[in-house]
């Protein structure tokens, strides 16, 4: 891998790492800051389109059912398609209150896909859906 790829990938893990920092933070508002403006979000049953949308229904959250979680987070791939647009596969799940690991019913397998725009790579679609055991 070129230095250059390298250095792209520690700048797309520290843009996730973020938006994970936030969010057990409850910071909406953080957690966005490095999606795109057109950003989509979808969960099994929900499409949030638009980085203020994705803010507005995390913000709802993290007064409610997700006050106090956090994310587990364990990379399973990145790659680049073309110079600017890579896509990350994870496996990740929400970490309640009291919990030390993420059950196997509560990991999904994520999707990001970032764009790399002025320099900065940034979140433009993020996609899961449960891990099958």
């Amino acid at each position: 891998m070129s230095d250059s790829r390298t250095h792209d990938e520690a700048a797309i893990e520290t843009v996730l790492e973020d938006s994970y920092r936030a969010w057990a933070a409850g910071d909406a508002a953080g957690m966005v800051a490095d999606y795109i403006e057109d950003a989509t979000a979808i969960m099994p049953g929900s499409l949030r389109d638009g980085r203020e949308a994705i803010r507005a229904s995390m913000a709802q959250a993290f007064a409610g059912p997700l006050r106090g979680t956090s994310v587990y987070s364990r990379p399973l791939s990145t790659r680049f398609v073309g110079e600017d647009l890579a896509i990350v596969v994870s496996e990740s799940g929400i970490l309640f209150p009291g919990q030390s690991a993420v059950p196997d019913e509560g990991k999904v397998n994520a999707t990001w896909v970032l764009a790399k725009q002025r320099g900065s790579w940034k979140i433009a679609a993020y996609h899961n859906s449960a891990v099958q055991a």
